[in-house]
C-alpha cells in the first residue's frame, strides 16, 4: 500500500516512520508560494511527499541564479547544510505547483543521524547530490553556452512538472539563468524557427523529448 512516505528511502523502517508522524508537521503550498526564504534560518526540514519544489541561489544584491529542482521523496541538503553549520540559508526555495512536505524539527534531524542508519544515508546522499549540483552548475557557467543553458533548464523544467508547456515570460526566464532578456528572446526565436518549439503571449510549447 502507497504511503506519503513511499518515495523515500527510509520507508523500510516502520520504527522511524513512525518517530516522523509523531514529530513532523504537515503543511500544503501553492504555486509560488515560499517555502525557504533567503537569509533566514532553518527551523525545519521539509520532507516534500508531493509537488515540486524550485531553489535557485541568492547574492547579497538580491539576484537569483536557479539551481535545481526537489521532487517527491527528496529534501533540500542546502537547508540540512546551513542547520548542521548553524548559518543561515541562503536561497529561496518556492513552490512550482501544488506542494505538500513533512516538516522535521532541526533538533530531530541531527538526533535521527546516530539513531537510524537509513536517516543518516538518506542525509549523506542528498549532501553528496548536492556537491554534484553545485559543479553542475559551476561547469554550466564556465564552460556551457547560454544557448545550451537555456535548453537545459527548459528541458528539466518540462521534466519536472510532466508538461511541454512553460508558463514564464522572457524576463523570468532571463532570471533564473542570471542573463538579459535580449538575449534570450533571441536564443528562444532561434529555437522557435529551428522547430524546437512555439513562442506564445508568456507561454513556451517544447517539441522536442525531454
Amino acid at each position: 500500500m502507497r504511503t506519503p512516505f513511499s518515495d523515500f528511502s527510509f520507508n523500510n523502517d516502520p520504527e522511524f516512520l513512525d518517530e516522523i508522524e509523531k514529530t513532523g508537521v504537515y503543511y500544503s503550498y501553492q504555486p509560488n508560494d515560499i517555502i525557504i526564504k533567503n537569509e533566514k534560518y532553518v527551523r525545519a526540514i521539509p520532507l516534500i511527499i508531493k509537488g515540486t519544489v524550485k531553489v535557485s541561489r541568492v547574492n547579497r544584491e538580491g539576484n537569483e541564479i536557479f539551481l535545481y529542482y526537489l521532487e517527491e521523496g527528496q529534501t533540500c541538503a542546502t537547508a540540512v547544510s546551513a542547520h548542521l553549520m548553524n548559518k543561515p540559508c541562503r536561497i529561496n526555495a518556492l513552490a512550482e505547483d501544488e506542494t505538500e512536505l513533512i516538516a522535521i524539527p532541526v533538533a530531530n534531524c541531527y538526533k535521527w543521524l546516530t539513531q537510524y542508519p537509513g536517516w543518516r544515508d538518506f542525509i549523506m546522499k542528498a549532501l553528496s547530490e548536492k556537491c554534484d549540483v553545485l559543479l553542475n552548475t559551476v561547469d554550466q557557467f564556465a564552460f556551457t553556452n547560454t544557448d545550451e543553458r537555456l535548453m537545459a533548464f527548459l528541458s528539466s523544467k518540462s521534466k519536472v512538472l510532466n508538461t511541454n508547456i512553460i508558463h514564464m515570460t522572457h524576463q523570468e526566464i532571463a532570471n533564473e539563468l542570471s542573463t538579459s532578456r535580449e538575449v534570450v528572446s533571441r536564443l528562444l526565436k532561434r529555437l522557435e524557427q529551428a522547430r524546437e518549439l512555439k513562442l506564445y503571449r508568456n507561454k513556451i510549447e517544447l517539441n522536442f523529448v525531454v
